[in-house]
């Protein structure tokens, strides 16, 4: 596991602000909310998340039969906080063996669902057909959050996309046919509202997929 930070879009090295510019920067990418190392599942992990965040930490809650919180990350510098947020989830998928969620919540640009989505980023744009009904819908803060179903994306995943509370959600699920949970209308809580709810969440083992989507 990384422990410095790395661009969200592609997982590159970026440099600190400096003399010349007031932004972490990507060889690649150019000026880049960096991606902090990813956190090993805890209490602890979340609460410090939820602190520095200005964008939702969402979570599927409560959690499906026997799924477990598996990590966390986020990206944003410390002038102006976290920009985006990423949370895995693993747990029994609904045609059986084990099945793995992140939900990323994030600004326009900052290309971390991009990523975790494994498509050109930074954002879905294209890859949405909004023009036909949304493919899935969850209750994300209490209101009713349409996704779709994201193009182009690997086929090891099924990935949807959308807006709750004026920003981007992604919803990367593996395998693909996992992607089943999402037609069960999940309730999303954002945790920073959760409060001492934090204490009750269980947790499991790191999942790779947020080192390596």
């Amino acid at each position: 596991m990384r422990g410095e930070p790395s661009c969200p879009k592609c997982g590159g090295r970026v440099r600190a602000p400096g003399l010349f510019n007031d932004s972490w920067q990507c060889d690649v990418h150019g000026p880049v909310y960096p991606q902090h190392p990813v956190i090993p599942p805890s209490v602890e992990a979340l609460e410090a998340v939820v602190r520095r965040t200005q964008v939702p930490v969402w979570m599927p809650w409560p959690l499906p039969v026997g799924w477990l919180f598996t990590g966390v990350t986020h990206a944003g510098d410390d002038r102006s906080g976290g920009r985006a947020t990423a949370v895995a989830c693993s747990g029994p998928g609904p045609l059986g063996g084990m099945g793995e969620l992140i939900l990323v919540a994030e600004e326009l640009g900052v290309g971390l669902g991009a990523r975790y989505a494994g498509i050109d980023g930074p954002d879905p744009g294209a890859h949405l057909n909004v023009e036909k009904p949304p493919d899935a819908k969850v209750l994300a803060g209490g209101h009713a959050a349409p996704l779709w179903h994201v193009s182009g994306a690997p086929d090891d995943r099924a990935v949807f996309a959308g807006e709750a509370c004026g920003l981007w959600l992604w919803a990367v699920v593996w395998p693909e046919q996992s992607g089943l949970l999402m037609y069960d209308e999940l309730v999303l809580a954002d945790l920073r509202e959760a409060g001492a709810e934090l204490e009750l969440v269980p947790c499991g083992a790191l999942s790779p997929r947020l080192l390596q989507p």
